[in-house]
Order: structure tokens, then C-alpha cells, then sequence
């Protein structure tokens, strides 16, 4: 039989968090158990910023989980509102992380995420050179491109640093994967007329056997629903990340401007850096019809997603090309019309004209924002049944196995 060849994988955040990434690479080293000998290094629970005590007094600690070895490591607590403690918490993963490097040995696959921005290249990179095994990085966000995009940096020549340390990172790559064909093209415009890192793109999942479409008199739909006071309401949901990357500050002032539909609730179901800021607003301008729900656990995510009558999908302006919600996928699976806020020709702008799952509008337009959001409210009825195409499409073309499959195809072209 066939030695089982060695995988690295770098996961900022793994099993049990809840954040996309976590369960995306999760699900991924789950699939490629029975084909390679994996090890995970990544930090421990830690995605809303408070570490338990029993993960504060060493710097590793080893875990299996499904026959996975994972090496987790120490990181600061961090508050997602503050610049220097996320920076803080970030390095305490990559330099923690690299230490656990020198534990696992030859390997002959590394595989990294651009998470933490830059640093989760550089630490694949790292690993490349100490394990002496071929480099696949997988692009979820380009950055510095995602920073500039929302002004979180203007310092031009750290800007340009960051933009040089990460397509090095590329450039060192065996193999390159991005999550969407738009990202594909961001990558072949950082090597214009020099040659381009070997790509490939493999897109995000949703897992379509545990999130599906359910009636909304399902007995645990109603249950959500009924607790957060959304039963007898049309719900227009966000669920996700409520960060700096989806223009909610903007937006939220478009739904204010329907506080008076009382039989509409806009629901943001998660947590995120401008939380705080949609809350303070909301409580300034007394809306009653926009409402705050705590992230889900990983086993009631199927039910939340499926408490909405429409889901709502964003991104900030000039995110073409350099992300793709990966939130998409969870809506496509419960089968409930897209409201999509976004870049025209990006892929998620893509997916919903194809599938024909929703209507879309483009970010910073708000005119025609609040025009789309009109029409929706006033054809309830009407658009929620013109558009339950999404779970088809998902089951023809971003299932996990299809993902996974390709993955698996991608990585024994390099160690064969």
C-alpha cells in the first residue's frame, strides 16, 4: 500500500469555531483524512476575542479531532473594535504558530490561508522552507487591496511593504487558490508581464447536508423565529461577520428609512467590529423594526438561516475582485431568495444573476438600493416565490464534495 503523504495545513481559526473560514477548513481536512496524514496548526478558540483558562497556560496544546492532529497555540485576548489589540492578538498567532512549525517535521504538503492578512502567507512560506514541502496558498481576501478598499490603512509606503510581502508569498507558491474567478483576475493584474504564479479556482462551501431548505412552520424555525421576535414578520436577515467589509454603516441607513413597516424586521444575526456602531444608531433613531441576534451555534445555524424571508449579501465598494461572501453559499442551500448589494460582474454579483436566486443592486448606489428594497417589500409574496432557485444551482455547481474533489485532484498533481 502507498505511504500517505504529509499535510500541513494553517488554519487561523479551526473546529469548534464558528467563524466561515473555520468550518470551510474544517470540512476540508475532514475530506482528505483518508488521503493524507494531516496536521493543523492553528490558535485556540478564541473568534469573539475571550481565550478560556484552559488555554492560557501553555504555549501549545495537542488535540485530535477525527484522526486530525492539531496542534493549537496560545494567542493574546484580543477587542475587534480595537486596531493595536487585533494587531497584538494576530502576531501572537504567527510568531506562536511558527514555533509549532518546528514540531511537526518534513511535510510534503503546506497548505495556508490568507489569514491573518499578509502573515498567513509569509507563515506558509515559512513552513514551505523548514518543512521542505510544496507551498498551496488559498486566497480568501487579497490584501493589502481588502485595506485600501475600506481606508483602514493610508500609509503608502506600508501599503506598498504589505503589497510586496504578499505577492512574494504567490510568487513562492507551488500553487495558488483563489475563491472566485474575479479573484482569479486580481491575482494574473499583480503579475502583469511577469509570470504568474500556477492558479486554480476552487470556490467556498456551504455544507448542503446540514444546512437545507426547511417550511417556516418547522418546529425549530418557529422557535427562532419566536425568540427573536420575528413570527407574523417578513425578515430581511443578515447573518455573518458584521465587519468593516460590507458597508452596513450605510446601509442601515437605507432600512431606517422603513421603520414604519411594521410587518417588515431587518435581522443581523452575528458579531463584528461595527456592531456596536448599527446598535447605537438604531437606539439614536428609535427603529423598532431592525433587530440584533447573537451568532448561532453550529448545530442551530440551520435553523436561523432559514428563519429569513430574504437574505442579504454585501460587500463594500471596491471589494471586486478581492472577496467573495462566502455567506452566499449558506443562502443558496436553504433555498431563500438574495438580496445582493454588490460590485457588478463580481462573483457573488454572478451567482445570483445565474441562478436566477434574487435581485441585485450596486454597492453605493443608494437610490437604488432603497428603490430594490421598495420593490421587494411591496412583492413579498411574489419575490420570495419568483426566486427559490438557489439550492438548485448550489447542488449543480458549489457542493462540498465538488470542492473537496477538486482540492484532492490539485493537491496529487503536486506529490505525484
Amino acid at each position: 500500500m502507498e505511504k500517505k503523504k504529509r499535510m500541513l495545513v494553517y488554519a487561523n481559526y479551526f473546529y469548534p469555531e464558528v467563524a466561515s473560514t473555520a468550518q470551510i477548513l474544517t470540512e476540508l481536512c475532514q475530506g482528505l483524512q483518508n488521503d493524507f496524514l494531516i496536521t493543523v496548526i492553528c490558535s485556540v478558540p478564541c473568534y469573539t476575542g475571550n481565550i478560556a483558562a484552559e488555554y492560557k497556560t501553555k504555549r501549545f496544546y495537542e488535540e485530535e479531532f477525527e484522526g486530525i492532529r492539531i496542534i493549537r497555540v496560545r494567542v493574546r485576548d484580543f477587542d475587534k473594535k480595537k486596531k493595536k489589540s487585533r494587531i497584538f492578538h494576530i502576531i501572537s498567532y504567527f510568531l506562536n504558530s511558527f514555533l509549532a512549525t518546528c514540531k511537526v517535521g518534513k511535510q510534503d504538503i503546506v497548505y495556508t490561508i490568507s489569514q491573518p492578512p499578509i502573515l498567513g502567507g509569509i507563515l506558509g512560506n515559512l513552513g514551505r522552507l523548514l518543512t521542505k514541502g510544496k507551498l498551496i496558498y488559498n486566497i480568501q481576501d487579497f490584501n493589502p487591496e481588502q485595506i485600501m478598499a475600506i481606508k483602514y490603512s493610508k500609509n503608502k509606503f506600508l501599503l506598498k511593504v504589505l503589497f510586496w510581502l504578499d505577492k512574494h508569498s504567490c510568487h513562492k507558491s507551488d500553487l495558488v487558490v483563489t475563491v472566485g474567478s474575479d479573484m482569479q483576475k486580481t491575482l494574473e493584474n499583480r503579475f502583469k508581464n511577469q509570470k504568474i504564479p500556477s492558479n486554480v479556482v476552487i470556490h467556498n462551501w456551504i455544507n448542503d447536508q446540514e444546512i437545507y431548505p426547511l417550511e417556516k412552520n418547522h418546529n425549530q424555525v418557529m422557535q427562532f423565529r419566536k425568540k427573536y421576535h420575528l413570527d407574523n414578520k417578513f425578515v430581511i436577515m443578515y447573518s455573518g461577520n458584521i465587519g468593516l467589509y460590507y458597508d452596513l454603516e450605510n446601509i442601515i441607513k437605507i432600512m431606517a428609512k422603513f421603520k414604519k413597516e411594521r410587518d417588515v424586521v431587518f435581522a443581523f444575526v452575528g458579531e463584528g467590529s461595527v456592531k456596536d456602531n448599527l446598535v447605537r444608531f438604531c437606539d439614536e433613531q428609535q427603529l423598532e423594526n431592525i433587530t440584533f441576534i447573537p451568532y448561532q451555534d453550529k448545530k442551530d445555524l440551520l435553523y436561523s438561516l432559514n428563519g429569513a424571508d430574504v437574505h442579504l449579501v454585501t460587500n463594500a465598494k471596491g471589494i471586486k475582485g478581492v472577496s467573495v461572501p462566502s455567506k452566499i453559499y449558506g443562502c443558496l442551500a436553504t433555498n431563500i431568495p438574495i438580496f445582493g448589494i454588490l460590485e457588478p460582474e463580481t462573483e457573488a454579483w454572478n451567482i445570483i444573476k445565474k441562478s436566477n436566486c434574487g435581485m441585485t443592486a450596486e454597492t453605493g448606489n443608494y437610490n437604488e438600493i432603497e428603490e430594490k428594497l421598495r420593490q421587494i417589500i411591496l412583492e413579498k409574496e411574489h419575490f420570495v416565490k419568483k426566486h427559490m432557485t438557489g439550492r438548485k444551482y448550489l447542488e449543480e455547481n458549489f457542493t462540498k464534495e465538488k470542492s473537496i474533489e477538486k482540492y484532492r485532484s490539485e493537491i496529487k498533481k503536486l506529490v505525484k
